[in-house]
């Protein structure tokens, strides 16, 4: 049986990941009364990358995680290390006008952060310093594009707009704007390298300890979990979307958006560069809620997020919904004709985080207890930097430039467009329409294909 005729019955969904397998030598729960220095909430990236600089610079340390540290986001993402800031340009520089300059030097200095962070501790996670495309694949998203690129670079990114022929995108995405820094990674492997570095760095770590809540007290901050407390001096509140849950955190930091991906079958090389792909640089798009596309050390395509979910009742395991799938299927089959045959073989995906400024935020929620969401869909090198700058503050050294520019000077925050499901589902429903006519006009009167469109061609990079 298929699913709206996509052919999504040979799916296999996932309640974890498809790039990595549970670790088979989970650290213990915390059990009794354990005092510490700092207690950090959540074992993401952002998570571990305090933690581990915490016990790098002599702190004590504990790091709580309800499942194993990389259970969720940092291990079921796309792999895009990226410099990329969430949102469209010209939205950006409306909003933050006067911190734009600074969250693009944040940015890019979180793409070198984990660059050094990978070799200093030689995680392996199939690294390919490829760089990221946001493309275009209607005239008006090109058009949008070439804009978007001037007031990135007038800003101090290490961008530039590129036209999709002459670069190796697929004939699908006409150009856009290539950010140079990064590439793609197996990201469950890089949260693996993380957490073996963690283990083996002196912080006290454990894991399959769910957080019920944090308290001041009179020994200081109290971290309580199903069969334990931690009384620690200081607390960091790092668990990105499941932060909601805890009733210290600010009120609307964040909105938890679930976000699917699907992975082909393995694609032969030759039909992978006869798409025109022949730059293997990671693609998103200029949609509303942007599209995702990249090669896999395995020769397949992963590609996802075009209809998010929006969190209802708890934020737990869950399978992609096989609606979300098909959609997902359909894009892929749109944007690359030439593989129709190909088949979807792998599905799972995770919650993220979105702040209603869409930058990274840090701060403090009360005396004593810190959060931070490196999050927006880009927090693969964003937030470990984060997390190690944050790290750096409590160990008493002055903030770096790079966290004041992120630095909340009061924990009150705006509603999210994110929270809510009736202006996510018309986000989407505007880019599918935005889809439809952008493909009426690239053809020409008759219903022929418009001589001006691109057709398959061999890029001069073959």
């Amino acid at each position: 049986m298929t699913v709206d005729g996509m052919g999504t019955a040979g799916i296999r969904h996932s309640s974890f990941s498809g790039w990595i397998d549970r670790p088979s030598d989970p650290a213990p729960a915390l059990e009794g009364v354990v005092d510490t220095d700092v207690a950090v909430v959540g074992g993401g990236y952002l998570g571990m990358g305090t933690a581990l600089r915490l016990a790098e610079r002599g702190i004590d340390v504990a790091l709580l995680d309800a499942q194993f540290c990389g259970w969720g986001a940092a291990s079921r993402n796309a792999g895009y290390l990226t410099n990329t800031l969430a949102g469209d340009a010209r939205m950006l520089a409306a909003l933050h006008p006067r911190r734009l300059r600074r969250a693009i030097r944040f940015a890019d200095s979180s793409v070198e952060f984990s660059n050094g962070l990978i070799e200093r501790h030689g995680i392996e996670c199939d690294y390919e310093r490829t760089g990221n495309v946001i493309a275009a694949v209607t005239e008006g998203q090109l058009k949008r594009s070439r804009h978007n690129a001037g007031i990135l670079v007038d800003a101090g990114a290490d961008a530039e707009f590129v036209d999709g022929r002459e670069f190796g995108l697929p004939d699908a995405f006409l150009g856009g704007i290539f950010e140079r820094a990064g590439g793609l990674i197996n990201p469950g492997k890089y949260a693996r390298g993380l957490r073996d570095a963690v283990l083996m760095s002196g912080a006290k770590v454990f894991e399959n300890s769910p957080v019920g809540s944090i308290r001041p007290g009179r020994a200081g901050i109290v971290v309580t979990t199903p069969n334990g407390r931690i009384r620690a001096e200081r607390v960091v509140i790092a668990n990105n979307a499941h932060s909601r849950d805890l009733a210290i955190a600010p009120p609307r930091m964040t909105a938890p958006l679930w976000v699917s991906l699907v992975e082909t079958e393995p694609i032969a090389p030759e039909r992978l560069r006869a798409t025109g792909w022949t730059s293997r640089v990671g693609i998103s798009t200029h949609h509303l809620v942007l599209e995702s596309y990249r090669i896999t050390p395995r020769n397949t395509i992963l590609f996802g997020v075009r209809r998010p979910e929006v969190a209802r009742g708890a934020l737990g395991a869950r399978e992609v919904d096989p609606r979300v799938t098909a959609d997902l299927v359909r894009a892929f089959r749109q944007r690359f004709p030439t593989l129709s045959d190909v088949e979807p073989r792998r599905a799972w995906g995770g919650w993220i985080a979105m702040t209603p400024s869409w930058l990274p935020v840090v701060g403090e929620a009360t005396d004593n207890v810190s959060y931070a969401i490196a999050c927006n869909g880009h927090g693969l090198a964003q937030a470990p930097y984060l997390g190690a700058l944050l790290a750096d503050r409590l160990a008493g050294d002055a903030p770096h430039e790079d966290l004041e520019t992120l630095w909340r000077r009061r924990p009150w925050f705006s509603p999210s467009p994110a929270s809510s499901a009736l202006a996510v589902r018309a986000a989407w429903a505007v880019d599918r329409l935005s889809d439809r006519l952008g493909r009426r006009e690239s053809r020409s009167p008759d219903g022929s294909a418009d001589p001006r469109t691109p057709h398959p061609r061999r890029s001069p990079f073959a």
